[in-house]
């Protein structure tokens, strides 16, 4: 079951993140951990399948509640410049496939996932429901990896 307590962080599409970082960081009064540059981000979607993605992502470092900025190329399910600002919240689940499934059979729909359905999900899948607000699931088991992060370790430790 999924438990709201766990919500974890607010994700935001960017057309350029050190802009962002730069003008959300001084005025909201928040640092941020290391600025990650994957150049290829897996991410299964129904439409597209399995993708490679480059995308930019950084996460605040205070409280319990953190901001994700994420930049995409134009066209991707990350694309920051044609459709910027909140795109989903995140929640720490134990298990992404159970969780996933349950909301699957509540008719949400499913937009994206670190793995194909087939190879249970990965660690993390984007839902909706009919009203258009994205759920961002993710295994709690990366909570120490991002903890490290948050505390100015490198995403990659």
């Amino acid at each position: 079951m999924i438990d709201f307590k766990e919500i974890f962080h607010i994700g935001i599409r960017v057309p350029n993140i050190e802009v962002a970082m730069a003008e959300m960081g001084e005025s909201l009064n928040v640092t941020w951990a290391e600025l990650v540059e994957n150049p290829s981000q897996g991410l299964w979607t129904p439409g597209d399948g399995q993708q490679n993605i480059p995308l930019k992502f950084v996460y605040s470092c205070e409280g319990d509640q953190h901001l994700e900025l994420l930049e995409g190329p134009p066209g991707s399910f990350w694309d920051g410049k044609e459709n910027p600002g909140v795109h989903h919240f995140g929640v720490w689940v134990d298990d992404v496939k159970v969780e996933t499934e349950k909301l699957l059979g509540l008719d949400w729909e499913l937009l994206g996932a670190a793995k194909s359905p087939a190879e249970g999900f990965g660690n993390m899948t984007y839902l909706a429901p009919s009203n258009g607000t994205i759920l961002e699931l993710v295994a709690s088991t990366n909570k120490p990896r991002f903890e490290r992060w948050w505390s100015g370790g490198s995403f990659y430790d």
